[in-house]
């Protein structure tokens, strides 16, 4: 798998329940999953990031992480389908405006796999995202707009762009003087590290702008030696590298599971950043952990590790003009 090119390791990805217990060597007849919840939100998961997961564990965290479990019919009062109001935080379609000095470009409405408890799961790709056409709206408004020194790419995913695409928005960027930071928030390198060249890491570091990755890993199993070798390669081109993860019921919730996480993010030069609380989208109530089981979590972390394996527990509240950090 390995040997074919990142394109084609996305169109052969899983995209059927079956295939996938199937793959890892489960009975198809042994977890029920959500004929609704795939409809609303179809599966897709790479096979390099289904041969990190343990085969025939039914409780394996990498698999709960992308699996249409029969939980997601369960509706939960307060589990919406916009968590963070960013439909209404838009300045042009798919330039969302909500922190001071940054905006956020959602760049694509595509994914290299679909995590079922994803915020932006229900999002109206089709009209609310930096299309061509939204994208020159986009860019005029960012260039008038000289209060904004930070852009962040999001999506979807904006690595499963083409190279010629990325490097036309990031290199339409690089042209205004105003704008200090350009910042991506990817689980690219992660699930389908492949699509991490060098010639794409060696154009983009050629903007002469800080250049920030922010990796989304919520599980150290997630990390073998080709998405350490994909981290080396940003790392080569002084590309700070970061990680944000959520805490996920079954997945993450316990002080050593997060402490495993961070020490190997670490070891491959990745600073622990944030440690989200579930943001409550409609779907993902069964991944949600209590605040007060979160705070005892992070307190044997602060206990037990060195501060800069910690990452900032927060909350995104969509009234709010920044992320609400959890004391503890």
């Amino acid at each position: 798998m390995q040997s074919l090119s990142w394109q084609e390791q996305l169109a052969q990805a899983i995209r059927q329940p079956e295939a996938l217990l199937n793959y890892i060597g489960l009975e198809a007849s042994a977890i029920g999953y959500s004929a609704s919840g795939l409809m609303q939100f179809p599966l897709r998961i790479p096979h390099v990031f289904a041969d990190r997961m343990q085969r025939s564990d039914p409780d394996d965290p990498l698999l709960r992480q992308v699996f249409p479990y029969q939980a997601e019919d369960n509706e939960q009062p307060g589990f919406i389908h916009d968590p963070l109001s960013e439909v209404q935080r838009q300045t042009t379609p798919g330039l969302i405006q909500k922190y001071q000095g940054r905006v956020l470009s959602i760049a694509t409405g595509a994914c290299a796999i679909h995590c079922r408890y994803c915020f932006r799961r229900h999002y109206p790709y089709s009209e609310a995202s930096s299309s061509k056409a939204h994208w020159q709206k986009s860019l005029e408004h960012i260039r008038q707009d000289k209060s904004i020194s930070e852009v962040i790419l999001s999506g979807g995913d904006p690595l499963t762009l083409s190279d010629a695409q990325l490097l036309q928005r990031c290199e339409s960027l690089a042209q205004l003087k105003h704008i200090k930071r350009i910042r991506f928030h990817t689980r690219v390198p992660v699930v389908l590290p492949a699509r991490l060249s060098r010639a794409l890491v060696t154009n983009l570091a050629a903007l002469n702008k800080t250049l920030i990755i922010v990796l989304h890993i919520n599980h150290a199993n997630e990390i073998d030696q080709a998405v350490s070798d994909s981290i080396s390669l940003l790392r080569e081109h002084d590309i700070l590298v970061l990680n944000q993860s959520v805490l996920l019921r079954g997945v993450n919730d316990d002080a050593t599971t997060l402490i495993s996480l961070s020490e190997k993010l670490v070891a491959n030069q990745v600073t622990p950043y944030y440690l989200h609380l579930l943001d409550p989208v409609a779907g993902a109530a069964h991944f949600d952990v209590l605040i007060e089981k979160a705070e005892s979590i992070m307190q044997i972390m602060r206990d037990s590790v060195s501060g800069y394996l910690l990452p900032r527990l927060v909350k995104e509240i969509p009234e709010l003009s920044a992320k609400q950090s959890i004391n503890y």
